[in-house]
């Protein structure tokens, strides 16, 4: 992941948080100026300033006399000048659109015509009741009171809008710093594992949401890079698996083809035994997969895992006599009932077996014990072998795994036994767990519920 990446990304992701953050705070502004607008400068008789002195008192007149007539002499009992300026500057016509005053004169040539108004003319209706009964028409030349009036309020209305927009646009820029170097990490990175990089990690920072986010990031590429290094692993332990009775076949059928071998029993039997051995661990690969994948199909009925034990000791009992091994069976419990797939922990608890004989040394035991605690059923297989190192006792679960890489598979097998056990068990949902005996050796444990 490099700095060029990061800030690349960094960069993208800030114009396009800033260019939104822009967009809405221009937005609010111009509808805050459009709203005041619209209220302030559209005529509306709810509109205060649409009240001016001149439209209060016709309208007071009107409502006390009834009509027009001695409307000329209003403004001498008035000594507001506003009025008197506007009283010079209007023409007011009557409901039927007829000059009443013009330019507060009753004496005028328009005076009594028909008014056809214009589209330039600012008209303001007189009402009474709710009803118009004349209009008041400003002079071209005069700019109307309200309009003016709503410039100045719009002027310091925008001013405080500008000021607030710049210091919230600076907020906004930390806070999206805050924000786009956790996210322009995360997205580099994960473009550095999509290309093979698996190693890669992002700093956990900023906000709690993005740490999490970091966090699972990092999480996510250990696992890939775990898995991946098991692949790798696995592949390389398959090659080797193989390659030992591959080798010793070829030779073996090489050697009878060139004559330098007797085509007969003996010369074919040790082939012939390397292709059941290369049998046996496919079909350890298949079951395996089987098992990881969960697919693999369990016919459970309730079992006796003492039934299983003896019946285990009596197929190995040859192979242990042969190492002069004692092979014993300790029961501490007449019920180890527990619902499980008889054929299946039949292989588990034989593969346990197996294994501690593998390891045992001759005139060595091997103790199979089954016991119940706390409402689970226990069987455990124990050996009095070299044991192994406690850092490795997390790993012998695993495919292929072998304390010493370098030992023969007559001593340390194909590494499949307790893979395929563990998988076995906690796919039927019980556990396994391994660890030294204080005497020495090795005590392999798997523990189901009871029935």
């Amino acid at each position: 992941m490099t700095d060029s990446s990061v800030r690349s990304i960094q960069t993208r992701l800030f114009i396009l948080l800033l260019r939104a953050f822009t967009v809405a705070v221009v937005f609010i502004v111009l509808f805050v100026l459009s709203a005041t607008a619209y209220f302030l400068i559209y005529p509306s008789r709810y509109n205060p300033l649409d009240r001016l002195p001149i439209v209060t008192r016709l309208e007071t007149f009107y409502l006390v006399n009834g009509n027009w007539l001695g409307v000329e002499i209003l403004p001498q009992n008035d000594n507001d000048s506003d009025f008197h300026r506007f009283w010079k500057k209007t023409l007011l016509l009557d409901g039927q659109g007829k000059v009443v005053l013009d330019h507060g004169d009753i004496q005028t040539a328009l005076s009594g015509t028909t008014y056809l108004t214009k589209n330039s003319d600012t008209l303001i209706p007189i009402l009474v009741r709710g009803k118009s009964v004349a209009s008041l028409i400003l002079d071209e030349s005069f700019f109307p009171m309200q309009r003016q009036l709503s410039f100045d309020f719009l002027w310091p209305v925008g001013g405080i809008s500008l000021l607030m927009a710049i210091p919230t646009i600076i907020i906004g820029l930390f806070l999206m710093r805050r924000f786009v170097t956790p996210l322009a990490e995360v997205i580099s990175a994960a473009r550095a594992v999509a290309s093979g990089d698996l190693s890669t990690r992002v700093y956990a920072s900023g906000p709690d949401d993005l740490r999490v986010l970091s966090d699972s990031f990092n999480h996510m590429a250990a696992s890939l890079e775990e898995s991946d290094s098991e692949r790798r692993n696995m592949l390389a332990d398959i090659a080797h698996e193989l390659r030992t009775p591959i080798t010793v076949m070829r030779g073996r059928l090489e050697g009878i083809v060139d004559g330098i071998y007797p085509a007969n029993a003996d010369q074919i039997s040790p082939a012939l035994e390397e292709t059941y051995l290369l049998e046996r661990l496919v079909e350890d690969l298949r079951l395996l997969t089987l098992a990881e994948t969960r697919q693999l199909h369990f016919e459970k009925r309730t079992i006796d895992l003492g039934e299983i034990a003896t019946h285990v000791i009596d197929l190995f009992q040859a192979q242990a006599e042969d190492k002069n091994i004692k092979l014993s069976y300790e029961h501490k419990t007449d019920q180890a009932e527990a619902i499980l797939d008889p054929q299946r922990i039949h292989q588990v608890v034989g593969n346990l077996v197996s294994n501690a004989l593998r390891y045992t040394p001759e005139a060595g035991e091997v103790d199979i014990m089954v016991e119940k605690e706390a409402g689970d059923v226990l069987l455990s297989v124990s050996d009095n072998g070299p044991g192994i190192s406690e850092e490795d006792i997390p790993h012998i679960f695993q495919r292929f795994w072998r304390g010493e890489k370098s030992r023969s598979r007559a001593s340390g097998g194909a590494g499949l036994g307790l893979a395929i056990a563990r998988q076995l068990v906690e796919a039927q949902g019980g556990q396994i767990h391994a660890e030294n005996r204080p005497a020495g050796g090795l005590k392999i444990s798997v523990q189901f519920p009871a029935k």
